[in-house]
């Protein structure tokens, strides 16, 4: 989804599962990479380590078979938990194969067995993975708007811009653009309330979360990143 879009992804997802290949491939841009993450921290150092692309795509191909995942799916669910179940399955799936094909070592074997204590520290790499891609999202939506507004607006997405990608304190800004801090201040308040309807949007566009709920979802994916 562009900054400037948003659209809801569910759409995508309807017209994806109906046989649209564009929407397919749209999928594919947006959350491939978090399952190819998912999969390659799960087997880095393993013999499985070079199955990650086949196990990515074999995911989008439970998402889109006939009766998939995302045929039964519902908006009301949530796609981050659907995609991280779907990613973990498949995994276990290779994993299994794997062990029937091959005599395995013991050092495979410990590694099989580890596995399920494993699940729950994946599954979190995967939540702040899709927590640092929604917030990206956030971030570029605000900028087009930014971009659209007055000095001021512009100002205040560049405030943000100091304030957590450089660190800088509110009072290092206000003297670095020779204002009152107290103006910085209430600047900085206002970006993080525009920031907020953004991410809200964001949120919002990717589904599965009520109305009511989405500024409970906003602050469970910005403590993710805490």
């Amino acid at each position: 989804m562009g900054a400037g879009e948003v659209s809801t992804v569910w759409t995508q997802v309807r017209r994806a599962v109906d046989g649209s290949q564009e929407d397919r491939d749209a999928f594919g841009r947006r959350y491939l990479p978090l399952v190819r993450e998912y999969l390659r921290r799960r087997w880095e150092g393993w013999w499985l380590a070079g199955s990650v692309d086949d196990a990515a795509q074999d995911v989008f191909v439970e998402c889109f078979r006939p009766g998939g995942v995302l045929t039964r799916a519902e908006p009301g669910r949530g796609l981050r938990g659907l995609l991280v179940a779907t990613a973990r399955n498949v995994a276990r799936r290779h994993e299994e194969s794997a062990a029937q094909r091959r005599e395995r070592t013991p050092h495979e074997t410990a590694f099989l067995h580890a596995q399920p204590a494993r699940e729950d520290s994946l599954t979190a790499l995967f939540d702040r993975r899709w927590a640092e891609a929604t917030m990206a999202e956030a971030a570029g939506r605000m900028e087009q708007l930014a971009r659209q507004a007055d000095d001021a607006g512009r100002q205040r997405f560049e405030l943000l811009q100091l304030r957590f990608e450089e660190g800088l304190p509110i009072r290092d800004i206000a003297a670095r653009w020779g204002l009152d801090p107290r103006q910085v201040h209430d600047a900085y308040a206002r970006a993080r309330r525009e920031f907020h309807r953004c991410l809200r949007e964001v949120v919002a566009a990717h589904g599965g979360v009520a109305h009511s709920d989405l500024d409970r979802e906003c602050q469970e994916l910005l403590d993710l990143l805490g």
